[in-house]
């Protein structure tokens, strides 16, 4: 799974990497190596996040109306474990 973000979103998160690679070690983080930790980050928790975001939206609706999802479509243990 691919997570893309808009232009300007991404423009002001490696803003913000380059800022706290500034402030907490002081270095300089060109924008090319900015881009490749925004890329990597992206890569590798986008999908996790995405999928405990999918599961706790799913416990959130569960909890107003018991019977929004059926027994098979509950997440299991295993995938709240995630």
């Amino acid at each position: 799974m691919r997570v893309d973000l808009p232009a300007d979103r991404r423009a002001r998160l490696i803003a913000h990497l380059q800022h706290l690679f500034a402030k907490e070690f002081g270095e300089d983080l060109n924008e090319f190596k900015a881009e490749a930790i925004v890329d990597l980050m992206l890569r590798t928790l986008g999908p996790a996040v995405y999928n405990q975001a999918i599961l706790d939206e799913r416990g959130h609706v569960n909890g107003i109306d018991g019977d929004v999802f059926s027994e098979k479509d509950r997440p299991t243990t295993k995938e709240k474990e995630r």
